[in-house]
């Protein structure tokens, strides 16, 4: 998700193309084109500004709908409906041949979901299975510790800075918790998945968020060739109840 504002200016996107199953966007006011997936201006009179990121998380709806009861939701428009994708879009573009160059020694298949995160010029993709099984990640990317947690929906992923008052905590899943909820080493605080602290010493206190891309391996790898790849370690020690 971007800002539609450049150097004062708004302007107005629509889809002009897909090059290797990404969106390319081009803009009614001076016709330069964008890539999708970067914010990065491709061809044009804007070429090499990027778009500024507005962070966005990638939740199933159950999940949002508990945590904005009262939120809106985008109907589809019926006069256009025969334009959209199939239910089973994603399916049909499995099928699809990329372009991107298969490394005979990668250890992710192509069409790998990946859980991407890019901070202070370093990249690295967290393989969505391996998420599922290990539920929760601590590392640290660039020079910001970080976590990453699966929802109790095996689907959507959220990450955060682990700093809190200039002290990086470790964070476990609570055992048995229904919705998710974390607790760190450090002061036993108890979390929620927004990252908001719930009850204990910390309560109150709001975790910094972290922009997470879902996306394909093949696509990741593209726009991020130097990044590096996270591999699925021993299970986190859960924290006692």
């Amino acid at each position: 998700m971007w800002e539609s504002e450049v150097d004062g200016k708004r302007l107005t996107f629509h889809l002009a193309g897909i090059n290797n199953q990404n969106f390319i966007m081009r803009d009614d006011e001076t016709g330069t084109w964008w890539q999708q997936v970067s914010g990065e201006a491709l061809h044009g009179p804007l070429k090499g500004k990027r778009l500024t990121q507005v962070y966005n998380d990638e939740l199933s709806f159950a999940l949002w709908k508990r945590e904005h009861s009262r939120g809106r939701v985008l109907r589809p428009d019926e006069r256009v409906q025969k334009n959209y994708e199939a239910a089973n879009w994603e399916e049909e573009y499995a099928k699809f041949r990329v372009v991107t160059p298969v490394d005979a020694n990668d250890k992710l298949k192509p069409r790998t979901l990946v859980a991407g995160v890019a901070l202070d010029g370093k990249a690295m993709a967290y393989p969505m299975p391996d998420l599922e099984k290990q539920r929760l990640v601590l590392d640290t990317v660039g020079k910001t510790p970080l976590f990453l947690v699966m929802g109790e929906d095996n689907k959507s992923v959220r990450a955060f800075d682990r700093t809190v008052d200039g002290r990086v905590l470790e964070f476990f899943v609570k055992p048995d918790a229904t919705p998710l909820q974390l607790t760190d080493a450090e002061t036993a605080t108890i979390w929620d998945f927004s990252g908001k602290a719930v009850s204990g010493p910390m309560a109150g206190k709001q975790l910094r968020k972290v922009t997470v891309l879902k996306d394909y391996w093949f696509d990741w790898k593209i726009y991020h060739p130097d990044t590096a790849v996270y591999t699925l370690g021993e299970r986190l020690p859960q924290a006692n109840p």
